[in-house]
């Protein structure tokens, strides 16, 4: 819980400041021209800690609050203290920048492209917290009842590849399917044995 604290806190901070200073914001934000033709690599990570407004920080590190403290708990008891710790930091940076390269590959021609948010990051949190959990429920507007989370990543994984298929409104679509997919996948990789925990919870 403590990395988890540590990290809203820190992208709060930075996101308020870049909130209220434009050169903060732009000298940290995604944008794949730059990193390709400036060598600008830092952007891979830093726009992990702006916003596009509050609302944007808002839900961004309520999810994160949320998921982030099971996730965190779960890693210590698995691989011990010290390890879990290191991999939760993993999780969350390689959700950042695994869910951005997609993108990347796109959009590095366009100097207009840009793109915030912790959003890659908490989907890899929420992913790695659906494998761990999979028939924990969630409530998630406008469905008025709860929903086992492993219906939910199915259900997410489909509007976001959807919705960044139509590309019709701003929202980094790609970067949560991507962000997803990697904190899933990147869990199943630290334990494999997280396989067959998982198909058993679905199918006891």
């Amino acid at each position: 819980m403590i990395i988890t604290i540590a990290i809203i806190v820190i992208t709060v901070l930075v996101s308020v400041a870049a909130f209220q200073n434009a050169t903060i914001f732009h000298r940290l934000s995604f944008s794949p021209w730059l990193i390709a033709e400036k060598k600008q690599n830092w952007r891979f990570l830093s726009y992990g800690l702006i916003h596009a407004g509050w609302a944007h920080l808002a839900v961004n590190m309520f999810v994160l609050y949320s998921f982030g403290r099971q996730v965190e708990q779960a890693f210590s008891l698995i691989f011990g203290n010290e390890k879990g710790a290191l991999f939760y930091i993993l999780l969350y940076l390689g959700g950042i920048l695994f869910s951005t390269l997609y993108d990347f590959a796109r959009q590095k021609k366009d100097i207009y492209y840009h793109a915030v948010g912790a959003s890659g990051a908490v989907a890899s949190v929420l992913f790695s917290s659906i494998l761990l959990m999979p028939t924990s429920t969630l409530i998630v507007f406008p469905i008025p009842i709860p929903i086992p989370a492993w219906i939910f990543g199915i259900l997410y994984l489909g509007y976001s590849m959807y919705m960044g298929k139509k590309g019709q409104d701003n929202i980094g679509h790609n970067a949560h399917f991507f962000g997803a997919v990697f904190g899933f996948v990147f869990t199943l990789i630290l334990k494999p044995e997280l396989a067959n925990f998982f198909l058993a919870q679905l199918f006891q």
